[in-house]
């Protein structure tokens, strides 16, 4: 039996149509600073970006009468708006079909180590809102007939928490909440990018007066890149993760992210070292994970040398047919490389080979109609031959179908249709893809409420580093929904967003522009394509799944010479929209000697293999073996287990990153609440601990 689902059915669920923006307001000034003629705007709060946790955090603002701004690079071009897979994922614990508690999902959440366990209960009990308010805005979260919503197992996650409504969830959740948002009024600024964000005070006090954007539409003869100034005491970052700190990447082009502009700022960033890396369709073409059912569906994988000729190279590692096709369907629910899966023939030794057949110079691709061919002196491919696990999920699904075309159209026709739109068919022509960086874990520190270390400094989404090692597949869309309420309702009890603010930051936004435009040199020898050309190969080639001290500390030394002669020499621009892109690729070099800085100092202090990375090392405890042999090269260090309970901070002194570690917060899972000595503290808000903000 195969599914049939109407045409019109899958186009609307393939084909979304975001919202028009309503008309910009304008400014309520323009001021002469620093030689150019800045428009003023004014907000009780700013929030930079337009994804979905930062749709969240403007649309609960606007709920409860606060004055706030979006400001956005691209309005819908982020990665919730453009990516998919596990972007796609809701997590529910609305039943007890498998013991489940928020308790229980908060373990699982941060079950691989180096996060707060009482933000992993946020994020777990949050989640059931979440989803529901979702619902309440538009989203159609698949549902049975008596109302309970549909679930499925996703990576790291063995209960089955994760919801879906197709390969474009995350862009319809976009799309309601944009609605929402248009709905209420927001103010919303495209083509606006945030470059700088300004401070006021020193120490402890030091809290945000602005931010510094450049706007297209704001470029005039005295003012010809577009400079403007947002005043506002308050601002959420929500811009996603540094999608361009990767060549190899399945991010949309042109996410930058927010963690050079906070760093600039002297917002503490967390977790740095921990990313995911997994199999996809590159950027250059249509980026997109391929996990769930791509893989499940066991097409074969293959490489073609520069001659042309086909290589059958998964047959080099695993020892038999079953073993080969069943690691390949787990890729669906363990889609993210870990180090520790390489062992014991797991599904990331396909990870492993795909990342060496393209350092080889090979193409990968997958081809959805021809089943994996037999390994060489085994039985051929047999939908009866498969492991336990494997064989039972497929068995469920119906899908006994011979070719992979027609398991994947009959578990899902959507995964067809949405590469269909980008003009690849799967169904007829293999499918070009690799290992490619996906996700930032870490990212601004911030406590329960979304607060950073900068007074009035937000961060929800991707830009926030609350995740630790692993995280299950889904979470991250599930924490930007959770904290965007979250920050919403602590800014909202503090007051600070009420109105905008009417105070004089003119000595500060001087000062700060005037640094911002000595940076921008037309005669400068460094150029944006010099600098993307540097960053990307340098943490594509030395800080993707395969890592050993001498090659990151190597990297640590030329990111830090490309930072040093960046302040030295500023970067080129020709035209007004590259002076744009100049100030990001600063912000990009800063994101990226960061990362190398706490990866090198997390290897040089004993760190072991974990989620995004295996540390090699010819001393190294653990060896994957393939059927060819032992991968000696690839011998890793176990992690310790002493990392696992605490994180490293970074925060720019000076020139400088400096490193710290802090414990991970902990939560004592035998404290009950009791209403009446409780619910004096909701009522007077001395939840939200408003006294650290004074």
């Amino acid at each position: 039996m195969t599914i049939d689902v109407p045409q019109e059915i899958l186009d609307a669920l393939t084909d979304v149509d975001m919202p028009r923006l309503p008309a910009e307001p304008g400014p309520s000034d323009v001021v002469g600073l620093a030689g150019v003629k800045v428009p003023i705007y004014r907000a009780g709060c700013v929030v930079v970006g337009s994804g979905a946790a930062g749709l969240r955090a403007a649309v609960e603002m606007k709920r409860r009468g606060d004055h706030v701004v979006i400001i956005s690079q691209s309005a819908w071009g982020g990665t919730s708006a453009c990516s998919g897979s596990d972007k796609q994922t809701l997590h529910t614990a609305n039943t007890a079909d498998q013991g489940d508690n928020y308790k229980a999902m908060a373990r699982a959440i941060r079950s691989g180590g180096a996060m707060d366990e009482d933000t992993a209960y946020v994020e777990a009990v949050g989640s059931s809102r979440m989803m529901a308010s979702l619902q309440f805005l538009g989203l159609p979260l698949p549902q049975d007939p008596l109302g309970g919503t549909l679930r499925y197992q996703t990576d790291h996650d063995e209960v089955g928490r994760a919801t879906s409504c197709g390969p474009r969830t995350s862009r319809l959740m976009v799309k309601v909440l944009a609605e929402e948002t248009i709905r209420l009024g927001v103010p919303f600024y495209n083509q606006t990018t945030a470059v700088k964000i300004l401070t006021g005070g020193d120490g402890a006090d030091r809290h945000v007066v602005g931010i510094v954007a450049m706007r297209a539409s704001d470029r005039t003869e005295e003012n010809p890149l577009g400079i403007a100034l947002f005043v506002s005491g308050v601002i959420v970052l929500a811009a996603g993760g540094p999608g361009e700190l990767y060549r190899d990447s399945v991010y949309p082009n042109g996410c930058f992210g927010s963690l050079g502009l906070a760093l600039e700022a002297g917002v503490e960033l967390v977790n740095l070292t921990e990313s995911q890396f997994g199999i996809g369709t590159r950027r250059e073409g249509f980026p997109w994970n391929l996990s769930g059912t791509y893989v499940q569906a066991i097409p074969h994988i293959y490489s073609l040398d520069t001659e042309g000729a086909e290589h059958h190279f998964l047959a080099e590692y695993y020892r038999s047919a079953q073993e080969l096709a069943s690691n390949i369907f787990r890729k669906g629910y363990q889609w993210p490389f870990h180090a520790t899966r390489m062992l014991d023939f797991g599904s990331s030794l396909v990870d492993l080979a795909i990342s060496r057949e393209t350092a080889a110079g090979r193409r990968v691709f997958m081809d959805f109609n021809r089943n994996p061919p037999s390994v060489p002196g085994d039985l051929p491919f047999s939908l009866e031959r498969l492991d336990e696990d494997v064989r039972a999920y497929l068995g469920k699904a119906g899908a006994d179908q011979d070719m992979p075309i027609d398991r994947l159209k009959h578990m899902n026709p959507l995964a067809i249709e949405l590469y269909r739109r980008y003009k690849i068919d799967i169904a007829e022509e293999p499918l070009e893809f690799a290992v490619n960086n996906q996700h930032m874990n870490g990212g601004i520190m911030v406590d329960t409420w979304g607060r950073s270390n900068l007074g009035g400094c937000y961060a929800v989404g991707e830009a926030a580093g609350t995740h630790g090692v692993t995280r299950p597949g889904g979470a991250a869309l599930n924490a930007g929904q959770v904290f965007g309420t979250r920050a919403a309702e602590h800014i909202s009890a503090s007051l600070r967003a009420k109105r905008h603010p009417t105070g004089d930051i003119t000595d500060i936004a001087e000062a700060g522009i005037a640094d911002l435009l000595a940076a921008l040199r037309k005669e400068s020898p460094l150029t944006v394509k010099s600098i993307r050309l540097a960053v990307q190969a340098r943490m594509s080639e030395k800080a993707g799944i395969i890592c050993d001290q001498e090659s990151v500390g190597g990297a640590l030394i030329e990111a830090r010479k490309l930072n040093a002669e960046i302040r030295a020499d500023g970067i080129a621009y020709g035209r007004a929209a590259e002076a744009v892109r100049s100030v990001q690729w600063r912000h990009m070099a800063l994101a990226s000697e960061a990362v190398l800085s706490a990866l090198d100092f997390f290897i040089r202090n004993g760190g072991g293999s974990r989620g995004a990375r295996a540390i090699c090392d010819a001393e190294g405890e653990s060896l994957p073996l393939a059927r060819s042999g032992p991968l000696q090269d690839y011998r890793f260090r176990k992690e310790r287990d002493a990392h696992r309970e605490e994180q490293i901070i970074a925060r720019l002194d000076g020139d400088e990153i400096r490193l710290s570690t802090r414990a991970n917060r902990t939560l004592d899972e035998s404290a009950r609440s009791f209403f009446e000595r409780d619910w004096p503290a909701w009522l007077t808000g001395r939840i939200y601990d408003l006294g650290a903000d004074e």
